[in-house]
């Protein structure tokens, strides 16, 4: 097609240009030149080259004109792209302003509350010398900012380790050093959050994220019969979290009757999404004079063992009795040593027990002494799992090795007092299994913070620091499986009853349920994420029946859960983290510890 300069060229050749009449034309001629008629003379070539160069101005003006153009779309655009933008910051900034607003009204609301009730506490002790005020509300005093940060928490008829006869401010003085104890999670390397470390001087380490709790039934003597849960999708459902946004906007004060359960100093949430299967009620407190890092059933439920600074104490389920209390005399007495993992053998005549010194003590729970002492980690030991048959005991230290031992225990010389003449350490376990870091970065920590031994014995998993979860085979040693997926410390591992999967919790605040029987043999394995707490999850565990997947976390709470990760509904019965739980083998019991100093025994029973 011809351009325009070309038509334009083209109309302007076909212009017919008249000849001057003789009579207008000049009437001087040349010396001597001849006079000339006929047709006038035209001179092409100027013309030619005159139309040539207004095709060319044309071509260069229309040439100008399509930049021209480009550039004023590409203006255009670009201002109708920055217009979207600040369009999207205006909105922005109006949602944080919102929120903002929201939360000054909520701590403007709280902040009401906590000069309320002081202002109570006041008035009460100045009437009642030997008395303080009690919250006239559970979920008010479970909700204040002071008790959420390990501050002063009121006494109630279940802590008698806030002695009224002592002074008050030498109560206030021990209750606030305990409780900013009790505060483990905050402490350590912040440019690393999955480990944390012990970089305190002695007298102001604190304990650490305990083990996690695995039920209890499944080291009971007699087995029983195996229930699984179902077998989990492939990828957490948006339905899940649907059902459980209930608990992002809790507000305790504000709920229906029919949705919550209120104690004394504790109460439960149910989730107004899905029907009602479960009633939670306080069975047992057990008061300590530290943090309760560790929590755990006997094999045949009659018992719990409880672990904290120094010493293992051993409760009477049925009448809430302590039957005693287990200490190793002849450790140093130079700051802190928390007991980090306490587990009964199957038979339920010794109490496993791992601490910050390394060691793990086997104790005759009858003669209330010393029968055996394990060495060889080098580092805090964290976790401890008992074989079905006693024979084996696996246990997992921050060293990032996974130690099994072989417990010939009515093979070993007769029980010790605990005192420097007790029996000789062992330090030669069948196996030792270690989690090498899959990078050569210096801060990659594989550090195994909980361990747990399939019904059958035939695995071991561990949760790491390194937000995996290694499957070991206990016969060859080799390891057959790395599931990958949280995105933080794991620092809770439990086998399904069936053996088929592992459910993990982890610093991420999630829960895993990891399907081994569907496992692809590629590294890939299915999983049902469950997603709700607002904190570290610490410890998981299975219920008897395998209907409840229960988890303790450090925003305080207990979530009961069902198989495709719904919260059927939330126990908040502690002022601080619930570091450990425990499953009852044979009923219908939870036991939790946590930073605030107590255990506790709960009751949960279909409605």
């Amino acid at each position: 097609m011809a351009s325009a300069a070309d038509r334009f060229y083209t109309q302007v050749q076909s212009i017919h240009i008249p000849c001057s009449p003789a009579h207008t034309r000049p009437k001087h001629r040349s010396a001597g030149a001849p006079p000339q008629d006929g047709p006038p003379i035209f001179n092409t070539r100027a013309l030619s080259d005159t139309l040539d160069r207004v095709k060319q101005e044309f071509e260069v003006l229309a040439s100008e004109l399509t930049i021209s153009r480009d550039q004023r779309e590409r203006y255009e655009a670009t201002i109708a792209a920055q217009s979207d933008e600040l369009d999207k910051i205006r909105q922005a900034v109006q949602l944080l302003e919102a929120q903002h607003a929201k939360v000054r009204q909520q701590y403007e609301y709280e902040l009401r509350m906590l000069r309320n009730e002081a202002r109570q506490n006041q008035s009460q002790s100045q009437s009642q010398s030997h008395s303080q005020a009690r919250p006239t509300s559970a979920m008010t005093t479970l909700n204040s900012p002071s008790i959420f940060h390990g501050g002063n928490a009121p006494p109630t008829q279940h802590s008698p380790v806030l002695d009224p006869h002592h002074a008050r401010d030498q109560r206030d003085q021990r209750d606030t050093r305990d409780l900013q104890r009790a505060r483990f999670l905050d402490q350590g390397n912040s440019s690393n959050p999955k480990r944390i470390k012990l970089d305190q001087p002695e007298s102001n380490r604190l304990p650490l994220i305990g083990p996690g709790s695995s039920p209890a039934s499944r080291r009971a003597p007699t087995p029983l019969p195996a229930v699984s849960l179902p077998p989990p999708p492939a990828a957490p459902t948006q339905q899940a979290y649907i059902m459980n946004d209930f608990l992002a906007n809790l507000d305790p004060l504000n709920v229906h009757p029919d949705l919550k359960k209120e104690g004394n100093d504790w109460f439960v949430m149910y989730n107004p999404k899905v029907k009602r299967t479960l009633d939670v009620s306080l069975i047992h407190t057990f008061a300590h004079e530290t943090v309760v890092c560790c929590i755990q059933f006997s094999g045949d439920g009659k018992y719990l063992a409880t672990g904290c600074n120094r010493t293992a104490q051993i409760y009477d389920v049925s009448s809430g009795r302590k039957i005693c209390s287990l200490a190793d005399e002849a450790s140093t007495k130079k700051g802190d040593l928390y007991i980090r993992s306490v587990r009964f053998s199957p038979d339920g005549r010794f109490l496993a027990t791992g601490a910050e010194d390394e060691r793990i003590r086997i104790w005759d729970i009858e003669e209330r002494s010393i029968r055996a002492v394990f060495e060889g980690h080098h580092q805090d030991i964290y976790s401890l799992d008992f074989s079905l048959d006693g024979r084996r005991l696996v246990s997992g230290s921050g060293d990032a090795t996974v130690r099994v031992w072989d417990l010939e225990l009515d093979a070993l010389p007769p029980p010790s007092n605990g005192n420097s003449n007790g029996p000789p350490p062992h330090s030669t376990p069948l196996r030792i299994l270690t989690a090498h870091a899959e990078t050569p970065a210096p801060d990659d920590d594989a550090g195994v913070m909980s361990v747990a031994l399939s019904p059958d014995a035939s695995l071991v998993a561990a949760g790491c620091v390194d937000s995996l979860v290694r499957v070991w085979s206990l016969a060859t040693g080799q390891l057959v499986e790395v599931l990958r997926g949280h995105t933080n410390s794991v620092h809770s591992v439990v086998w399904m009853r069936d053996g088929g999967g592992v459910v993990s919790g982890a610093l991420d605040n999630t829960i895993r349920c990891w399907d081994l029987r569907s496992a692809s043999g590629k590294g890939k394995v299915p999983c049902t994420v469950f997603a709700g707490h607002k904190d570290y999850v610490l410890s998981v565990g299975i219920s008897r029946d395998a209907q409840w997947v229960v988890s303790g976390s450090k925003d305080r709470g207990v979530h009961f859960w069902d198989s495709a990760g719904v919260v059927q509904c939330m126990l908040q019965g502690h002022k601080n983290s619930v570091i450990s739980t425990s499953l009852h083998p044979v009923g219908n019991l939870l036991a939790t510890g946590s930073g605030d100093k107590l255990a506790r025994i709960w009751n949960y029973s279909p409605v």
